[in-house]
């Protein structure tokens, strides 16, 4: 039998050569280090879920006012807004507790991409689906409709304007006065006749006299960009002033659209043929130099009294428009129809039928059957 020499086990913490104490790094070390990371990601876990706890109570559980609400607050939707925006301006005129109690009620109801432009009565500290239903019905915007028909001089139209708005005739003559302020072109040469465009328009709430006659100037500008009037006068060989007295013209005298080109057709040919002498012989005219509405019969007298805007005494046109056209008379005065007419005779004031002619012998023959038409209607 062999003598084992038995070397003694050393345990990690027994001194080793040198004297020193080996560090034991097992299971020890190994559970320090679990510890840590577990608390590592233990409050990391803590952050995490707070945050999506936080924004939670933000977002899904959303401030709402419990309403009805209080007071009064007129709200404006602008051109272009966003539901967000709408929320945010809502929020900051106190309407709705939080931006994202309203879109979480936008969210729930299809109607909300459709809210319309305009100005709405709304009251302070509303819940926020009850504010919704308010904006998403447009028969809840605020506004004073007032409709301008065509044919209407600046006094006709400030009585109805001072009529239909809060605001008096005399706070619009007093702008017109000095009208400097309100757009209108340089050639009007500060005369608003013909300017106030005619068409049916919706103040908001905000609204004063400068703004409302501002809105119809703008609109007026449109109808000659339409047009291309600029450009019109440079072809026909006049003035952009000029073409607007025309279109006042037209508007008077035309049956129809249909022969509102042809209207504008014979106030050119009679402007520019020898065989008027520049006359244009428009009654609508003579009765606006009298002060006199338009239609009413002309005596040899009246005929003879001779004002600017006398077209019997005085070759050219008048030195204004005489009254308001809308779209389809500017567009034929830019635009006359081609022909050869120097004459035209409205045959049935019911039907408006108007006849043209290029000689004066066939104009007689469609006076004469006017002045038939006359014995037997009481429409003249």
């Amino acid at each position: 039998m062999t003598d084992q020499i038995l070397e003694p086990e050393h345990d990690d913490d027994q001194p080793t050569v040198g004297g020193r104490r080996r560090k034991r790094r097992g299971f020890k070390s190994c559970l320090a280090v679990l510890v840590a990371l577990a608390v590592v990601v233990g409050g990391f876990y803590f952050v995490v879920t707070k945050g999506v706890d936080l924004l939670r109570s933000q977002f899904s559980s959303a401030q709402d006012f419990e309403g009805p609400g209080r007071g009064k607050v007129t709200f404006q939707v602008s051109q272009g807004d966003s539901i967000a925006q709408i929320g945010r301006d809502l929020k900051d005129k106190k309407v709705v507790a939080s931006v994202q109690a309203f879109l979480d009620a936008a969210n729930a109801n299809p109607d909300s991409t459709g809210i319309q432009v305009g100005y709405y009565q709304l009251k302070k500290e509303m819940q926020a689906a009850d504010a919704l239903k308010i904006l998403v019905d447009p028969g809840n915007i605020i506004k004073s409709t007032v409709t301008i028909p065509e044919g209407l001089r600046v006094k006709d139209i400030v009585a109805l304007l001072a009529d239909k708005t809060d605001f008096s005739a005399a706070a619009y003559n007093k702008l017109l006065a000095n009208p400097s302020s309100i757009g209108l072109p340089d050639y009007a040469n500060g005369n608003a006749e013909g300017y106030l465009f005619p068409s049916t328009y919706d103040f908001g709430p905000d609204a004063t006299a400068k703004s409302i006659l501002q809105t119809m100037v703008k609109r007026w500008q449109q109808a000659a960009d339409d047009a291309d009037l600029t450009g019109a006068a440079d072809r026909l060989g006049y003035t952009p002033a000029q073409i607007m007295i025309v279109a006042s013209l037209v508007e008077a005298e035309a049956g129809s659209d249909d022969d509102r080109g042809k209207v504008a057709r014979v106030i050119y040919n009679r402007l520019e043929g020898d065989e008027t002498n520049g006359l244009l012989q428009i009654d609508a005219s003579v009765n606006y130099g009298l002060q006199q509405k338009l239609g009413v019969a002309l005596t040899t007298e009246q005929l003879q009294q001779d004002t600017p805007y006398n077209t019997y005494t005085r070759p050219g046109l008048p030195p204004t428009p005489i009254e308001a056209p809308g779209d389809a008379a500017i567009a034929a005065a830019a635009n006359p129809t081609e022909g050869p007419w120097f004459y035209y005779v409205t045959v049935n004031l019911r039907t408006g039928e108007t006849k043209f002619a290029t000689t004066y012998d066939e104009f007689l023959s469609y006076k004469r059957e006017f002045e038939q038409y006359c014995e037997t209607s009481d429409a003249c």
